[in-house]
């Protein structure tokens, strides 16, 4: 891309707001050109695992060719080995990427995407070998989605442990990933008041990293998102960037707000600077199941389909 930083400049401008001294990070657009393919996403291995079906072209041209996000757990195995690869290949191949770190202890509450790290001490510990993988690569990272959204499943001492252990995070990236801008989460418009969003966002030390994301994983508009965002900025007092995934919100909610695998969702605007947000992103992985509910029924989260990749390119 190698374009000069002039949309938070422009934003802050429009609004009249003051931003606080965010970290001197380097800037990843102007340090590379696009944003980066993942050749070991799962639509992608999946279309080069079976050629001869008839799902494999559509999904390679409609999503295994487009950027998106890795996300980075305990599955990954040793993280500053595997960030360090990811984002090496990325480099070499002078295009931005897109990683998700989801290790947070207590993760989704017990939900279809269950579990994190075991301790505190053993998130820090990940969270700092991821940041460490990075280093000075240029590259984009999500911070925990959901984690501050669920705040509220957690009893009261619990939810100090997690602000802090976002606070830890979002240091982490300032500290030793210089080229990278980090965001942390702030849910989806549907889901957290604003005021509540912004207060929260501050407690985790949104303020000393680049901005927040909406939507990851979700299906609210592109427009719903950005007023949420403004309305979230203005809670806070300064115009932080925010980025929307829009992976699968190319038809919105619908006429409910189901969350898991719902029919008749569609895929969103590929990987964009603009149009509302700081940056339109493919966070969720297109086809990958939200749990085994609605139209991903006995498919395990995180586990891609065709048969769901097929109905999001559909919009069916």
């Amino acid at each position: 891309m190698r374009i000069t930083t002039i949309l938070v400049a422009a934003t802050l401008a429009l609004t009249g707001l003051a931003a606080p001294a965010l970290a001197a990070d380097g800037n990843p657009l102007e340090k590379t050109n696009g944003f980066y393919v993942d050749p070991g996403s799962n639509p992608a291995v999946w279309v080069r695992d079976h050629p001869g079906d008839s799902l494999a072209g559509p999904i390679k041209a409609s999503i295994a060719t487009k950027p998106g996000a890795r996300w980075f757990g305990a599955w990954s195995g040793d993280v500053r080995t595997a960030v360090d690869g990811f984002t090496y290949a990325a480099d070499v191949a002078d295009k931005l990427p897109v990683l998700v770190a989801y290790n947070i202890p207590g993760r989704d509450c017990g939900g279809d995407s269950s579990g994190g790290a075991g301790s505190p001490q053993a998130y820090r510990d990940w969270i700092s070998a991821f940041a460490d993988g990075i280093g000075g690569k240029p590259a984009v990272v999500i911070i925990e989605p959901d984690a501050l959204a669920q705040l509220d499943c957690l009893p009261g001492d619990a939810r100090q442990t997690r602000l802090d252990l976002l606070n830890y995070a979002a240091t982490q990236f300032k500290q030793k990933a210089p080229n990278t801008w980090a965001y942390l989460d702030g849910g989806n418009a549907t889901w957290i008041p604003a005021a509540t969003m912004a207060s929260r966002l501050k407690s985790a030390g949104v303020g000393s990293i680049h901005g927040f994301v909406l939507n990851v994983s979700n299906f609210s508009t592109t427009a719903d998102s950005t007023t949420y965002g403004k309305a979230v900025d203005a809670a806070l007092g300064y115009a932080a960037p925010f980025v929307v995934d829009t992976s699968r919100n190319g038809n919105g909610h619908g006429t409910d707000a189901e969350w898991c695998n719902p029919p008749k969702r569609k895929l969103g605007a590929p990987a964009q600077l603009g149009g509302g947000p700081e940056m339109q992103l493919w966070i969720k992985v297109p086809g990958d199941s939200d749990g085994s509910c609605g139209y991903g029924a006995g498919i395990p989260a995180g586990t891609f389909s065709p048969a769901l990749a097929g109905h999001l390119i559909k919009g069916d």
